[in-house]
C-alpha cells in the first residue's frame, strides 16, 4: 500500500522521472549514496526496485510520534547524530553483508544551501569498505521541500534522479580503519554525484569524520 501510495505521488503530484537503472542484482548487497534536498529524498530512489532499502534515518525522528511507525515500516537503521554510532553502523555492515541496500546521505543532513553538496562524512564509506559492497551514487534534482518534514508531500514539483554506476571499493581492501581511505572514498562519492548533477569539476571542500 505505501509503494502504490508512493508510485502514484511521485508520478503524479512530483512528476518523477528517472534516468538509469539501479545497476545491482538480485541479492547482492550495495550501498547507496545520495544528495539529500528533501525528507523524501529516500522515496524517489525506493521506486527503482522492488527491495527494501535501509535508510540511515536520525533516531530524532524514530522517536516521534507520527512518523514512528511509518519509518519502523520502512525498516530503517535509527543513528544518533553527533556521534559515531557503532551499533548502527555494525548493523548497516551486517545488512549489506547479508545481500541488503543500505542508504546514506554523505552530507548527514538537508542542504538548503545555494551549495551543490554540503561536505561529506565518512560513514557511507566506513560501511562500505568494511562489507566490502559496491556503492551506487545517485543525484536528485528539484525535490519539494517547504523546510517542514510531512509538508513537502503535498507540493507539486518536477523531480529527476540520475543513478550512476557502482563505485568498487575493494582496491580499499585492509584499509578499513584509515581515516585517509575513508576520507578519500568519500570525496570519490562526492565527485561522482556531482557529475552526474553535470559538474563534472566539483571539488568537495571537506570530509567529516564520521
Amino acid at each position: 500500500a505505501l509503494y502504490a501510495l508512493n508510485y502514484l505521488l511521485a508520478r503524479i503530484l512530483w512528476r518523477l522521472r528517472v534516468e538509469g537503472v539501479l545497476p545491482i542484482s538480485p541479492g547482492q548487497g550495495a550501498v547507496i549514496v545520495c544528495n539529500h534536498r528533501c525528507p523524501l529524498d529516500p522515496s524517489f530512489i525506493a521506486l527503482t526496485t522492488t527491495r527494501v532499502v535501509h535508510w540511515m534515518v536520525a533516531k530524532e525522528y524514530c522517536e516521534t510520534p507520527v512518523l514512528r511507525e511509518l519509518l519502523r515500516t520502512c525498516e530503517v537503521i535509527p543513528v544518533r547524530r553527533g556521534t559515531i554510532d557503532l551499533p548502527a553502523v555494525r548493523t548497516a555492515i551486517r545488512l549489506v553483508e547479508q545481500g541488503e541496500l543500505v542508504g546514506l546521505f554523505p552530507e548527514g543532513r538537508i542542504n538548503t544551501t545555494k551549495d551543490l553538496l554540503l561536505p561529506g562524512h565518512t560513514g557511507a564509506a566506513l560501511i562500505a569498505m568494511k562489507a566490502r559492497a559496491p556503492v551506487v551514487p545517485c543525484y536528485i534534482k528539484g525535490a519539494p521541500y517547504d523546510g517542514t518534514t510531512l509538508g513537502c508531500m503535498l507540493m507539486p514539483a518536477s523531480v529527476r534522479l540520475v543513478i550512476g554506476q557502482p563505485i568498487d571499493v575493494t582496491s580499499s581492501e585492509g584499509q578499513e580503519n584509515s581515516r585517509e581511505a575513508q576520507e578519500a572514498l568519500t570525496r570519490r562519492f562526492l565527485v561522482e554525484i556531482a557529475r552526474l548533477a553535470g559538474q563534472p569539476d566539483f571539488q568537495p571542500k571537506r570530509v567529516v569524520r564520521s
